[in-house]
């Protein structure tokens, strides 16, 4: 890990504070991965929010660094939503505050960013998509509904072995105020902060 995101996670574990609620909310997709671990299968999470433009790449990024670091393997994760947009530049902000190296491969209407956790590491792809896009896996997958307007809008998600709902209030809610950058940020880390609780329960 990068040195300046080893100290990220190092203050997310100490300081790691997860209510019951939250605890019971994470319990599903713990129970998906430790199941798929004890059966030495690929373990493919899809996080998909409605525009998969914030929450659903904090989370797919924040899921991928927390298997790699408590050494879970076989573990891919992606995201998508129920619509293309575009990944928000607030979230690639924040991201590399964090401790991410993070540059942009293709400027499009839609950008298209590598996100690396250290130099040597297989990089995360990130863009904006429909949960259904090809890049996606399309079965033998959990779907993890990270916005209450995806989990409504969506009663069906096609090759999904599991669908959970584990949903985070929208950081776009601070967008053009003086709190944007602090709203971003905590959410960021209170998303971080969950992934690595739950892979933190997965035994080997």
């Amino acid at each position: 890990m990068y040195k300046n995101l080893g100290v990220t996670i190092n203050t997310i574990i100490s300081t790691q504070n997860i209510s019951e609620e939250r605890k019971t909310a994470l319990q599903p997709l713990i129970d998906f991965v430790q199941q798929k671990t004890y059966d030495k299968q690929e373990i493919n999470i899809n996080f998909i929010c409605t525009h998969n433009s914030r929450r659903s790449h904090f989370s797919q990024i924040w899921a991928q660094v927390a298997a790699v670091y408590f050494s879970i393997p076989n573990v891919h994760c992606y995201s998508g939503g129920t619509e293309e947009t575009t990944l928000f530049h607030k979230v690639v902000e924040t991201l590399s505050s964090q401790g991410f190296n993070i540059f942009k491969i293709a400027d499009t209407d839609n950008p298209i960013y590598v996100i690396k956790y250290s130099d040597n590491s297989l990089p995360i792809i990130g863009f904006s998509k429909k949960h259904d896009s090809p890049f996606n896996p399309a079965s033998s997958f959990a779907a993890i509904m990270t916005c209450s307007q995806a989990d409504g809008g969506c009663p069906f998600i096609a090759g999904a072995e599991k669908r959970i709902p584990i949903t985070f209030e929208d950081p776009k809610i601070s967008d053009n105020t003086p709190k944007q950058s602090q709203v971003y940020a905590e959410r960021s880390l209170q998303i971080a902060n969950e992934m690595f609780y739950a892979f933190s329960k997965i035994k080997q």
